[in-house]
C-alpha cells in the first residue's frame, strides 16, 4: 500500500520528460497490480496545475486530458483517493507538535502526510526528497 506523489504522475504523462517511458511504465504496472495505491485531491489539483501551464511546457495537456489521465487512473481497481476522516483536525494537531517548524510551500506536503497517516499508509512514492523530513514514512524513489 503506498501513495504515488504528483511529480511522477507528472512525468508519466508529459512526454517532454526523458523518463516519461519509465514513469509511464511504472504507473501501467501500478494499475495492474493488486496492490493498493493512492492519491489525494491536492495531489490531482497540483498534477492539472502543473500539466496545463503553458508557460512550462511546449505542449501541456488541456484541462479534459488531464482529467482524463486522472480517470484512467481510477479505473484501477486497486487506485484509491485518500481523504480526510473525522479524525483530521487530531492529526494535524499531532503533526504542529511533531513539526513546529512547517510553513509555506511544505503544507501541501505535510496535508499529503497527515492523510497518509490518517489512513495508515506509510509509504509514499515520489521524486521529492522533502518527504524523508517527515520520520513516519518510508520513501521510495522509484525512478
Amino acid at each position: 500500500m503506498f501513495v504515488v506523489d504528483t511529480n511522477l504522475l507528472i512525468h508519466a504523462a508529459i512526454r517532454e520528460f526523458i523518463d516519461h517511458g519509465r514513469t509511464s511504465k511504472l504507473v501501467a504496472e501500478w494499475k495492474s497490480s493488486p496492490v493498493p495505491w493512492f492519491i489525494t485531491w491536492s495531489i490531482t489539483y497540483e498534477f492539472i496545475r502543473v500539466v496545463t501551464h503553458r508557460s512550462v511546457f511546449s505542449h501541456p495537456l488541456t484541462f479534459a486530458d488531464a482529467w482524463s489521465f486522472i480517470e484512467n487512473l481510477q479505473a484501477s481497481p486497486s487506485f484509491g483517493i485518500l481523504v480526510e476522516t473525522d479524525h483530521h483536525a487530531e492529526v494535524v494537531r499531532d503533526l504542529t507538535r511533531e513539526y513546529p517548524r512547517m510553513s509555506g510551500n511544505r503544507l501541501h506536503d505535510l496535508h499529503i502526510a497527515a492523510l497518509m497517516r490518517e489512513h495508515g499508509v506509510v509509504e509514499i512514492r515520489t521524486a521529492d526528497a522533502g518527504f524523508h523530513e517527515f520520520k513516519f514514512l518510508r520513501v521510495v524513489n522509484p525512478l
